[in-house]
């Protein structure tokens, strides 16, 4: 019973069978007919190809170029491609040539794909970035390119600048005058020539060993020089490479770079300032003669244009992360001199008696400190508008009450968050937290409190209020220790690892005046005692040390407010 209950579903299974056979065999007749009718006209075309002239070859190649055939053929040989048992059955005697002549085609055609991906995949937005800036003397392109490189390091991005003049200056005992600029000067151009190489190849060096940016500082006014560099870079080093053209058309601007220029430059050192004047000026009409500016219809090239340090910026064919970074801040770059002053809050309780962090209030000293500060200020500002910028905490608002200026608190500018050793004192963190207290000696750039910061972070927090702060003229800063040692040490370009050990001493003004790209730095020490809240790094900085080992490097500090704080050292004596 069971096995007649199984032969009706025998009966089904056997007929859907033939049926899909039989289909199946149609689709082979259908494709077969149809590939041996396109195989008979390859046969006419290769059969005749031996026989016919030149000129009858090439017709036969114009017209099995023509575009439905082309694709159709293109169509047929990667499908037999992706099939092989197919192929066999439907390939015709005779076709084997055409058939030959299209793989070659398609071979041709992938490798052209593969090689503008590899293309491609070497130059990524990973890859390391040459900077290449262009322009006249005196256009503000050195101001520019330390700058920017301030900027990129600051934000992670290890970039050098790579001086021309410099490698110029190598070469030469001693700057003669303006001829060497001059296009028929045979050994002034060689020389100009091979400082320019030699500035190149180191940085490429430089690209090479890791690092992300290398700005090469040089005039480049030329189209070939800009086409060589262009295609060494991309096409020998497979790096990124963005031209800056700076140009200068604001007459007060460019005056103030060539008075920078001759103060400044060490090619005018020896000269008086008749003969500087004189020299430079004819320097810059021999570049004016060879100057070929950029233009977009000549050249293929990856540029910006800056007009009078940031007034304008136009971009041409400029893509990629690091790229859109620059052209954001040129856009908000400007060449206009500054002055900008710096300082801690007065005194606070917790200096004091030693603790970190908190929003602590001001000492009596810091307090007599706050009416010198504002006193000090006050008689600049009466020359000139001023504007000042505080955390918001306690303290720094209270030393800058008195100032008559308009004031911003900026949560940026807060003190380092110390988590959970916030208004601890230094022996306190080795009794409770000996281990992150020899942490953070160990590296204390880098070292972050549990539930707080570390000086990256406040780098990273920092980083808006220093690009504001590079376009403005008279600003008091009232800050914080560490807060300000980042802040400095943008300015004066410090490195890093010296930031956390920085000098900013209390009750003390750091003035800053801008002069080109560089910074002159003044310290105005106001008359007012206080404690000294710097602190060295100790020798030992191992886990295992000893608490005295540890504190040795603690600045002395009150354990208790002392009632006569407000008097100066001489009456606390009597």
């Amino acid at each position: 019973m069971a096995l007649l209950s199984a032969q009706p579903h025998s009966d089904w299974y056997t007929y859907f069978w033939l049926i899909y056979c039989k289909i199946y065999s149609a689709i082979i007749w259908l494709v077969g007919n149809h590939c041996r009718g396109a195989d008979k006209s390859r046969v006419v075309i290769t059969a005749g190809v031996g026989s016919q002239s030149p000129s009858g070859l090439h017709r036969v190649r114009t017209r099995r170029r023509k575009p439905q055939q082309q694709h159709r053929v293109r169509h047929i040989v990667v499908a037999l491609a992706r099939r092989p048992s197919l192929r066999r059955i439907v390939m015709a005697p005779g076709a084997s040539t055409a058939h030959a002549m299209m793989e070659d085609k398609e071979k041709a055609l992938h490798g052209a794909l593969a090689s503008v991906s590899l293309r491609t995949r070497r130059i990524s937005q990973f890859a390391p970035l040459l900077i290449v800036l262009v322009g006249l003397p005196a256009r503000g392109k050195s101001q520019l390119a330390h700058r920017l490189s301030r900027h990129l390091n600051w934000n992670g991005e290890s970039t050098k600048v790579f001086d021309c003049s410099e490698y110029r200056r190598r070469r030469m005992a001693l700057y003669g005058s303006h001829d060497i600029f001059r296009a028929d000067n045979a050994q002034g151009s060689a020389i100009r020539r091979q400082s320019a190489s030699e500035a190149v190849q180191d940085a490429v060096l430089w690209l090479k060993d890791g690092n992300s940016v290398a700005i090469f500082d040089g005039t480049n006014i030329t189209r070939e020089q800009r086409r060589e560099l262009n295609d060494y870079c991309l096409g020998e080093m497979g790096f990124r490479i963005l031209f800056i053209e700076c140009v200068c058309e604001d007459q007060e601007l460019l005056e103030r770079n060539i008075i920078e220029i001759l103060h400044y430059s060490a090619d005018y050192k020896a000269m008086s300032e008749e003969e500087a004047v004189d020299d430079l000026r004819k320097k810059l009409e021999h570049y004016m003669r060879q100057y070929e500016p950029i233009d977009a219809n000549l050249e293929n090239i990856s540029f910006a244009r800056v007009e009078n340090m940031g007034e304008t910026v136009t971009a041409h064919k400029v893509a990629g992360q690091k790229e859109s970074g620059i052209l954001g801040y040129l856009s908000g770059m400007r060449g206009m001199p500054q002055t900008l002053y710096f300082t801690r809050h007065g005194e606070s309780e917790y200096n004091v008696l030693g603790r970190i962090g908190g929003d602590a209030q001001l000492s009596p000293r810091g307090q007599q400190y706050a009416h010198a500060l504002a006193e000090h200020i006050n008689a600049v500002a009466n020359h000139e508008p001023m504007t000042v910028w505080t955390s918001e905490l306690r303290r720094t608002k209270q030393t800058a009450a008195e100032i008559r200026a308009p004031k911003r608190a900026v949560r940026a500018l807060n003190e380092l968050d110390a988590g959970i050793c916030e208004g601890l004192t230094y022996e306190e963190m080795q009794e409770r937290f000996p281990q992150e207290f020899a942490w953070r000696d160990q590296d204390k750039l880098r070292y972050r409190y549990p539930w707080g910061e570390s000086y990256i972070d406040i780098m990273t927090r920092l980083r808006p209020v220093l690009t504001a702060l590079e376009d403005e003229h008279n600003v008091v800063v009232v800050g914080h220790q560490a807060v300000l040692r980042c802040m400095l040490g943008y300015f004066l370009d410090a490195k890093l690892d010296e930031l956390p050990y920085m000098t900013v001493p209390l009750h003390t003004i750091v003035k800053l005046t801008s002069y080109g790209y560089k910074y002159k730095i003044e310290m105005i020490k106001l008359p007012i005692d206080c404690v000294d809240t710097h602190r060295k790094q100790p020798k030992n900085c191992s886990i295992s040390r000893t608490t005295a080992d540890a504190l040795v490097t603690v600045p002395s500090h009150y354990d208790t407010l002392p009632s006569n704080l407000w008097q100066n050292s001489a009456e606390a004596q009597l």
